[in-house]
């Protein structure tokens, strides 16, 4: 049996989400998106809280300093306070991108190489001791950049109203209460994220960036 035949068995377990993975189509995770953890956790940080033509116009000025591409921690540590203001960065997200740098520095945020052999919960408590990013900061870079399998962010409300629309719940389903109904389909809890994800996201004209889709 391939991976693929096993993750959809695994899934499949549950009648109603069959039927809604048969509707939806094959599973579209599109694994590593190619960028380092320090360089997820920096447009992680410039987005927050933006929508994204804002925040990627933001993440372009920034670039900008440094030639275009995603300034490494020393080049960005050595932008001026005004400068980087003027891109348009708040007073609270410098701090944090800072913090962000000094911790690629100091080897707190790891390298491609290093994350790859941290297990996921490793990574969560480690990384969410920097200023502006939490849990579910983490587990975006844990699927979207690590291409990890099995996490699913309760915190993420489009995961919860996926759940209760796939199960017509009258609300979405507590963190803890979602979190224990996943472990049935562990170890691939991130496939799962995602067909939430699309069911959330059905009938709507702006979906989810993170999907893809």
């Amino acid at each position: 049996m391939s991976e693929d035949d096993t993750l959809y068995a695994c899934l499949g377990q549950d009648p109603v989400l069959a039927a809604a993975m048969e509707r939806i189509g094959p599973c579209r995770l599109r694994g590593s998106d190619g960028k380092t953890p320090y360089q997820a956790l920096f447009r992680a940080i410039i987005g927050q809280q933006l929508h994204g033509r804002a925040a990627e116009a933001i993440l372009g000025r920034v670039c900008a300093l440094t030639g275009g591409e995603i300034p490494d921690p020393e080049a960005f540590l050595a932008q001026t306070e005004d400068c980087l203001r003027q891109c348009g960065l708040s007073a609270s997200k410098l701090l944090a991108l800072q913090g962000l740098a000094q911790a690629r520095l100091t080897g707190l945020v790891p390298d491609l190489a290093e994350a790859a052999v941290l297990g996921d919960e490793v990574l969560v408590e480690r990384l969410i001791t920097l200023r502006g990013i939490g849990r579910w900061t983490v587990e975006m870079l844990l699927i979207f950049t690590l291409n990890r399998r099995d996490v699913l962010p309760v915190d993420d409300f489009a995961v919860r109203a996926g759940w209760q629309k796939l199960h017509s719940l009258p609300l979405p389903p507590k963190p803890a209460a979602l979190r224990k109904e996943g472990e049935r389909f562990s170890p691939y809890r991130s496939a799962l994220a995602w067909y939430l994800w699309r069911l959330s996201e059905e009938g709507k004209t702006i979906r989810n960036v993170l999907t893809g889709d």
